[in-house]
């Protein structure tokens, strides 16, 4: 596709311009223009899906499918708005130039598709997702893929503020091909803003070991190791946008969810797929996977790290099982004013068959119940005696004792009804029912960890629990079943009895007219579906715990537990998944030390690795310093090779007392930066007293490691690395998190001995 600007742009040029000068302000005076037609278009769609949605919202629809039909329209509708309002900011930012004799002479790329229906549907703007937009990101001077000039247009909302020219040409320069780098100029220009407290996306910087892992395959499970700063997150995001555009219909249908390693992190990135024209995924940590439940509460590492081991399960297994109890020795019931007696060789027998069904517990119990209904009815029989009786007699015996209130609560004593709530705050809040679910699976020291009052706040580390109690639970829902079943059929007799009256005084006339009957069959049909068609996905997964996705994506991998893991897989049968982490920054005591150790029990070994090696973050000063700590880590991994430097080396202070010097160092690192962003590391323990003591700032964050993990500042002070090391069990892997958060600036303050590792500080 051409272009050729509508006109060319008057301006008064300055005397002593220089030639290249006007051809530059001419170039940017044409793009502008081109780019000025795309948001033309952009408006044209948008009014054009706000004029159609509002059509289609005054359609009434003469029967059941012309309503679905309706509500599938609106939902199409309410998707393109969104995605056709979200994408405004760097709608376009890039344009490709073939070699003589390609299909097209010049292309751009954006954010979405934009077509011009009155010329055969030609392309205006290419989606970044689309085959015909990966040279944009893959060609290089040695493999140009017929591109002779590649152009990386910048922008501020719908203004084209200049643009980079990349010639691919084996005779131009070779500046940043070591690292096999693509646009450098507008990367670096990137990667050197200041940062907002929200993640931007890469698209118009997407480089060719990023774009191979976004545009992979569906299928299977892929890991992607990465070092610190090598862009991880927004692969997986990116990866997110570019499924759903490739695989819209098997998606949009299962949805895709994104798990990222706490409610900091999710703020942080939650603008990232919206930008790229994507607000169907749901974005949820593990405490957000039970449903109305955002699992917050704190806890000590120590009871996190027992949670989230895979004897857990059979923990709760035996803790079911103990809620399946017998008489000891024998249970009285008084009914009608006779004493029925439930031995423990009956109540024995009854469990052993229920537990033999497979069945989870809730199912179960109609058995359990049922046989010792039959137990109790041969009872009342004899007392009343049994020869005198027929068949109907022993049924109306049987019914009186499963109404009986008495009964009941016998049964319910034996093997009442649970919820996974209830189940699990019974075990953590009575020592003597924790003591014997756990047996000989948990040492008696550690029971204490998992001790907690009475309806104690649920921690993240509980979501799994529950999850695992729901399966061996079940639910029994037959009761509410046969509730709503004879709702429905009053409300059907209601209807159809308005129905034959109104219809006994209308005359038809043509056959062809509208009946009564009609129009409230199709109003009854919607109001049943209407709750359902208009929530997404997303939304419908948000509130079921049963929903199974079409593809699950995870960030920070590396820290799920065993019990995290169980939870996952259950919500993709498939194992489509995309997982992205690093070995190296795990923090958790029960998280990963290999991703083979996390996976083979589920896909054995197949699986696949990508590895991401170029660090976009972190410039080669601080990089340097962090290299020694992941040394003495010892796992073998290579630090990812830095893009760039930044001449400001790492600086250090000891001190006595950081309550006092800290302040003053922090206001210097806020000036340094001027205008970004500054986040201060600190102990746990620390984490209060320092919080409390530095000044508000909107530009400063005080965390601890855990809840730095995935996200990153201008400017980094990290204070006390001997107590950051001391305080988990992985203490080395936290500093390696910490000292590698910074885009531009590092400062350690140093309060005790000094820490392995750290000898870069000079």
């Amino acid at each position: 596709m051409s272009v050729s600007p509508d006109r060319e742009t008057d301006r008064a040029v300055p005397d002593g311009t220089s030639d290249d000068a006007l051809d530059h302000a001419a170039e940017l005076a044409r793009e502008q223009a081109y780019v000025s037609t795309l948001f033309a278009k952009l408006d044209t769609e948008r009014e054009d899906a706000q004029r159609r949605l509002g059509e289609t919202l005054l359609q009434n629809g003469r029967n059941a499918q012309a309503r679905t039909e309706r509500d599938v329209a609106t939902t199409v509708y309410t998707d393109r708005l969104a995605q056709l309002g979200s994408v405004e900011q760097g709608l376009c930012f890039g344009r490709l130039d073939f070699r003589p004799g390609h299909d097209e002479e010049t292309t751009y790329v954006g954010r979405l598709g934009l077509f011009d229906e009155d010329d055969d549907y030609r392309p205006l703007l290419i989606d970044w997702r689309a085959p015909v937009a990966r040279p944009f990101y893959l060609a290089t001077a040695a493999s140009p893929e017929g591109v002779r000039r590649r152009r990386h247009l910048r922008s501020l909302s719908r203004r084209v503020t200049g643009f980079d020219d990349e010639i691919l040409d084996l005779t131009a320069a070779d500046q940043g091909q070591d690292l096999g780098l693509a646009g450098e100029a507008a990367l670096l220009a990137a990667l050197e803003r200041r940062r907002t407290g929200e993640m931007n996306d890469i698209v118009a910087t997407i480089q060719a070991e990023q774009d191979r892992i976004i545009r992979a395959p569906l299928g299977g499970v892929m890991v992607v190791q990465g070092g610190p700063g090598t862009g991880k997150t927004a692969v997986a995001l990116h990866r997110a946008a570019y499924l759903l555009y490739t695989h819209r219909q098997q998606l949009t249908t299962r949805g895709v969810l994104v798990v990222g390693p706490n409610s900091t992190f999710l703020r942080y990135i939650g603008q990232v797929l919206p930008s790229l024209g994507e607000t169907g995924v749901l974005l949820a940590t593990i405490g957000q996977l039970w449903p109305g439940l955002d699992a917050d509460g704190t806890e000590a590492p120590e009871a996190t790290e027992i949670k989230g081991r895979a004897v857990m399960t059979d923990v709760l297994a035996a803790a079911v099982r103990d809620r399946q109890r017998v008489p000891e020795p024998v249970l009285e019931i008084e009914h009608e004013r006779e004493i029925l007696k439930l031995d423990r060789k009956t109540c024995a027998e009854a469990r052993t068959r229920a537990r033999r069904s497979r069945r989870p517990h809730n199912l179960a119990r109609r058995l359990f119940v049922s046989d010792v209904l039959d137990a109790l009815t041969r009872q009342a029989a004899r007392k009343l005696g049994e020869d005198l009786l027929d068949a109907q007699d022993v049924q109306d015996i049987r019914a009186e004792l499963a109404a009986s209130p008495a009964v009941a609560a016998a049964l319910t004593r034996l093997w009442p009804k649970l919820t996974p709530e209830r189940l699990l705050d019974d075990l953590f809040a009575d020592p003597a029912f924790l003591a014997r679910a756990a047996g000989k699976l948990l040492p008696e020291s550690e029971l204490t960890w998992l001790e907690s009052g009475r309806d104690a706040k649920w921690t993240p580390a509980d979501v799994p629990l529950l999850d695992e109690l729901a399966e061996l639970l079940g639910v029994d829902d037959s009761e509410e079943q046969a509730q709503h079943r004879r709702r429905e059929r009053v409300e059907r007799a209601y209807a159809e009895g308005v129905l034959d009256i109104l219809e006994q005084d209308e005359e038809i006339q043509d056959e062809e007219m509208l009946r009564v009957s009609d129009v409230l069959d199709a109003e009854l049909f919607a109001e049943r579906q209407q709750a359902r068609s208009e929530l997404t996905a997303a939304q419908r997964a948000a509130q079921d715990r049963t929903w199974t996705f079409g593809h699950v994506i995870v960030d920070e991998a590396q820290e799920l537990s065993a019990m995290d893991w169980r939870l996952l897989m259950r919500r993709t049968p498939n194992r489509s998944m995309t997982l992205v982490g690093d070995v190296a920054q795990t923090g958790a005591a029960g998280g990963a030390h290999s991703w083979a150790e996390v996976l083979e029990p589920y896909v054995e070994q197949r699986w696949r690795l990508e590895q991401l090696t170029v660090n976009y973050r972190t410039p080669a000063e601080i990089m340097a310093v962090a290299a020694g700590v992941l040394a003495e880590l010892g796992s073998g991994l290579v630090p990812p090779s830095s893009v760039r430097e930044t001449g400001v080396p790492p600086w250090h202070r000891h001190s006595t007392d950081p309550d006092v010097d800290l302040p003053g160092l922090v206001r210097a690192e806020l000036s340094a930066v001027d205008g970004g962003t500054v986040a201060v590391l600190v102990p746990a323990a620390r984490h209060e007293r320092l919080r409390a003591l530095l000044a508000e700032d909107e530009r400063l964050s005080v965390l601890t490691v855990d809840r730095a993990k995935g996200l990153e500042f201008d400017a980094v002070v990290l204070v006390a690395p001997d107590e950051i090391v001391a305080g988990s069990a992985r203490g080395l892997n936290d500093l390696y998190v910490a000292l590698t958060r910074a885009t531009q600036r590092l400062g350690v303050v140093q309060t005790g001995e000094p820490v392995p590792g750290l000898s870069g500080l000079g």
